[in-house]
């Protein structure tokens, strides 16, 4: 058995050390970044475009490979590529040879992460990728490797050094692996002009669901709209914000367009004697504020906040077509 360290064995450093030594990290990070953005604008440039024209006109789909810490990268850049419209998953180096190999099919495209490229349990992996002329895009340190040299696509990484004070645990390699797979998933998806509303068919739940949904999605529409036209008497229209239990009500004139609306405030402003008397539009406020359908839910809220307002209009060609509440937001996550 292993023996492993504990305080009790070794002391340990005061706290302002481990500040120093956050900040060691992420400036050998930061580092890291750097040098892979600059050899974008060098040598990896031809590769990377071809990677991206590669996967962007295949018909089958990604398949991601890699061992080790290579492999946990590999793992997050297929569900990246799958989210985001590109059809993908990931295959063990090491089930590969144990029947995994026939997920693979000659439409697809192999993606082998290694920072060395000499990756043994890559081998029958690369090997059926050669016999099969399937597509093989490689991501390591070193093109003339064994991975390097047999793939069509080298996307060689710059050597970097690791934040581990050793050197040994891969911090700013995985790093910048992570960096070029998110900056391939993303080339991709504008590519292929993948939209927010692409994106919403992937993640329909949670927090980004919700984000991705539109006001349409979430309005109250139809009888449940609470909207008076010109003319109409304040004793009728207390009875209409009542009914419909939205506190605000819409007023349209006779074409249908929404002129104005009358709020909480409005009743309290105009409170008089002949108050049930008057009409809708003596006391509604003018010109109200209002959105499209096709308006993002967090927009939309963020619209509300800044007005103060708990109810907000939507309308098509000026017509009302639906009504949505802070609290109809809230209760989807949109915030």
């Amino acid at each position: 058995m292993p023996s492993f360290l504990t305080h009790e064995d070794r002391p340990l450093r005061p706290a302002d050390d481990w500040i120093k030594s956050a900040n060691r990290t992420i400036e050998t990070e930061v580092a890291a970044l750097d040098a892979l953005q600059a050899s974008l604008s060098n040598g990896l440039a031809e590769p990377f475009t071809k990677a991206v024209e590669t996967i962007a006109l295949s018909t089958g789909r990604v398949i991601v490979s890699g061992i080790g810490k290579s492999g946990i990268i590999g793992t997050k850049l297929a569900a990246t590529l799958a989210s985001t419209g590109t059809p993908a998953f990931f295959v063990h180096a090491s089930e590969a040879s144990h029947g995994d190999l026939g997920m693979i099919t000659e439409r697809d495209v192999v993606i082998a992460l290694s920072w060395s490229g000499e990756t043994q349990e890559l081998a029958s992996l690369i090997g059926f990728t050669r016999r099969f002329k399937v597509p093989l895009i490689a991501i390591t340190r070193n093109a003339s490797s064994t991975l390097g040299a047999a793939s069509d696509i080298c996307l060689a990484l710059p050597q970097v050094p690791e934040a581990c004070p050793h050197g040994l645990a891969p911090t700013s390699s995985t790093l910048i692996q992570l960096a070029l797979g998110d900056a391939l998933a993303i080339a991709l998806l504008e590519a292929k002009g993948f939209t927010a509303q692409d994106f919403k068919v992937y993640h329909p739940g949670g927090k980004l669901g919700a984000s991705l949904m539109h006001v349409k999605d979430i309005m109250h529409s139809g009888d449940h709209l609470p909207v008076a036209q010109t003319g109409m008497l304040m004793k009728e229209a207390l009875v209409l914000m009542t009914q419909k239990g939205f506190g605000v009500l819409g007023v349209t004139d006779n074409s249908g367009t929404l002129i104005g609306v009358v709020t909480d405030g409005d009743l309290r402003r105009h409170i008089s004697d002949d108050f049930l008397d008057k009409k809708v539009e003596d006391v509604m406020s003018h010109n109200p504020k209002t959105i499209e359908e096709t308006l993002l839910a967090p927009s939309a809220l963020e619209i509300m906040n800044s007005l103060k307002i708990s109810s907000l209009f939507i309308v098509e060609n000026g017509k009302p077509t639906g009504i949505i509440r802070t609290l109809d937001l809230l209760k989807v996550g949109a915030a």
